[in-house]
């Protein structure tokens, strides 16, 4: 394939050994017969390899929470830049660049678990089960991937299933519901909230307690948790969830200038432009109105008025907004903006948004924030609005911790003792319940 001067231009804002490397893949790529979707697998070696060669990320070094642009931060940032470019060049879409470098390392046997792969509800899922015969039904765990809704699956969070299922001695039931943005909202939701069902009505097949099942996820998988576990808390046909299990979740987007939103706008694992461009993605499919979206400018004053008593830095408590936090006046509402994006307001998007009546029926809850997190103030204020309408809530709050540190629990030179940390008080809850 030939490299017109487009290309050469982008090739240009590459160096050395990455220019070389994209220079093959393109070299190398049919546009009339490659998907532009899914990279073929030697693609997708040569974009691991570019983002290796771009970003040093087999050997990155953190440079803090208050580091500003770290080397963690570049990173990220050049993931996002060389995926555009990939799309550009058409090589493969910037969603499928990412959720191939993102995808996971390939795990070895594990002699302490049986893991299958099935379908609950025509939904894709794995299952770990311990393999030590148990004293009764076990308790399972059933697990929502973070990743904006746009990236991960099952394979990306196989080590941390794994974690669980050894660790508490229950079934984990890892689910691969469908990305964003070729399937926007409710999709995911959808999927979610099919595979719950599905297994909750056959858990005995899984030697499962029907009293005992728990919905968890990290990020957006914890907004899915949420959203699940409000929809059948008024179901009379099913056995009630014994808990929730939250992992910084994004539960709102009403207000991206809370405080942690501001504080952590720059830290990794994501930034708070990505936090828009990510909700709007599952809602539409685009990232259209990120700005306005940003800005406030989505919210009309009555719906503003109406959620102020549960979205609202006032319920923030005062030790989290020492750190660079001013009030923010949000710009003058625009109709065709909200009109565009009301999706928003709907709690099976944003729970945060239930109302209370909703609330109220919940099962007990397990809460982890990260201070370094821009969405750190969505977890404290679903905390706040559980506590306040009866509901039990363990809170675990990592003073050094940031966006996706439990996915680095255990990545070589990338891990986190405070990752692990986080991860050991969740498997301390599931044991307790």
């Amino acid at each position: 394939m030939a490299l017109g001067p487009p290309r050469l231009r982008l090739l240009g804002r590459l160096s050395g050994e990455a220019r070389a490397g994209a220079a093959e893949a393109l070299e190398q790529a049919d546009p009339p017969t490659r998907s532009p979707g899914v990279p073929s697998a030697a693609a997708g070696r040569r974009a691991r390899g570019l983002l290796t060669a771009t970003c040093g990320v087999r050997s990155l070094p953190w440079g803090g929470p208050r580091g500003g642009r770290a080397p963690l931060s570049r990173a990220l940032l050049s993931l996002f830049q060389q995926g555009k470019i990939l799309e550009k060049i058409r090589v493969c879409s910037e969603f499928a660049f990412a959720r191939y470098v993102l995808s996971g390392r390939r795990l070895g046997p594990e002699p302490r678990l049986w893991l299958e792969d099935a379908e609950l509800g025509r939904v894709p899922v794995r299952v770990y089960r311990p393999r030590a015969p148990p004293a009764g039904p076990r308790a399972a765990a059933i697990f929502f991937h973070g990743g904006g809704w746009v990236y991960g699956g099952t394979a990306t969070y196989e080590d941390i299933c794994r974690y669980i299922a050894r660790k508490s001695e229950s079934v984990v039931v890892s689910v691969g519901y469908r990305l964003a943005p070729e399937h926007k909202c409710p999709a995911a939701y959808e999927d979610c909230l099919n595979a719950t069902i599905h297994f909750m009505k056959n858990s005995e097949h899984y030697g499962v307690d029907p009293a005992n099942v728990i919905v968890c996820g990290d990020s957006a998988g914890g907004n899915l948790a949420a959203a699940v576990c409000q929809t059948l808390a008024g179901r009379s046909d099913l056995p009630k969830l014994r808990a929730q299990i939250l992992i910084y979740p994004g539960l709102q987007a009403l207000d991206f200038n809370l405080p942690s939103y501001q504080q952590n706008r720059g830290v990794p694992m994501v930034f708070r432009e990505r936090i828009a461009f990510f909700a709007l993605q599952y809602l539409n499919g685009n990232a259209l109105h990120r700005q306005e979206v940003l800005e406030g400018s989505h919210v009309p004053p009555d719906m503003r008025l109406k959620y102020r008593k549960w979205v609202s830095p006032d319920n923030i408590p005062e030790k989290f907004k020492v750190r660079g936090y001013k009030p923010h006046k949000p710009r003058e509402f625009n109709a065709e903006v909200f009109d565009k994006v009301k999706g928003f307001f709907d709690s099976t998007v944003s729970p945060l948004l239930a109302e209370d009546a909703v609330i109220q029926q919940l099962p007990e809850s397990f809460i982890l924030t990260c201070e370094h997190d821009v969405l750190r103030d969505d977890g404290l204020l679903y905390k706040k609005r559980l506590e306040d309408n009866g509901v039990p809530v363990t809170w675990y709050h990592l003073e050094d911790g940031f966006h996706g540190i439990i996915s680095l629990f255990d990545l070589y030179v990338l891990s986190f003792t405070s990752g692990k940390r986080g991860l050991d008080r969740i498997v301390e809850f599931i044991k307790g319940l």
